[in-house]
């Protein structure tokens, strides 16, 4: 009631509002400074912390080598992932696999990209905790994603109209 009672007051209304269905393609998997900036953006961690995470779980064997330019994933890893992606989410999740070119003018392609040492360690089954358990979290997830199908989705486009203290109209979109 109160949501309707301040919409009749406003001086805005919304004047339409379309969806269309669309497809979003996984983003390829992490090379060092990819991984550095999402451990940033989403956990919070700073280069070195997550540097550090990352050298800890490349030791012990969880994950393959951290100091990568590269976005491609070896053979073996490509029919590891395929096979896990398969039994944890069904036939309907992949549709054969998917590969990366490396967008960095001049990079080393000696590495793959940074990848699970082995796909079935999910992160709740790795042993893994803090720093370790997050940024293996993370890696694991983007990963997987990168070899699945395209996510459905459904964009939504909201225009709203208004009309200012002066009179004048605006359409927003």
């Amino acid at each position: 009631a109160l949501a309707a009672a301040l919409r009749t007051n406003l001086p805005w209304t919304v004047t339409s509002v379309e969806e269309k269905p669309g497809n979003e393609r996984p983003a390829p998997p992490f090379t060092t400074s990819t991984l550095t900036q999402e451990a940033s953006r989403k956990l919070g961690f700073s280069t070195e912390r997550t540097m550090q995470a990352a050298q800890r779980l490349f030791q012990d064997g969880h994950i393959s080598y951290h100091r990568t330019d590269s976005t491609t994933l070896s053979e073996k890893a490509l029919a590891e992932s395929a096979a896990a992606i398969r039994e944890m989410f069904g036939d309907a999740y992949y549709s054969g696999p998917r590969r990366y070119a490396t967008k960095v003018k001049n990079a080393q392609e000696a590495h793959e990209a940074i990848r699970p040492a082995d796909f079935a360690a999910t992160p709740l089954t790795a042993g893994l905790d803090g720093d370790d358990f997050r940024l293996y979290e993370l890696i694991w997830k983007r990963t997987m994603a990168s070899q699945m199908v395209d996510a459905r989705v459904l964009r939504t486009t909201v225009e709203i109209t208004g009309t200012g203290t002066d009179g004048v109209r605006a359409v927003f979109a």
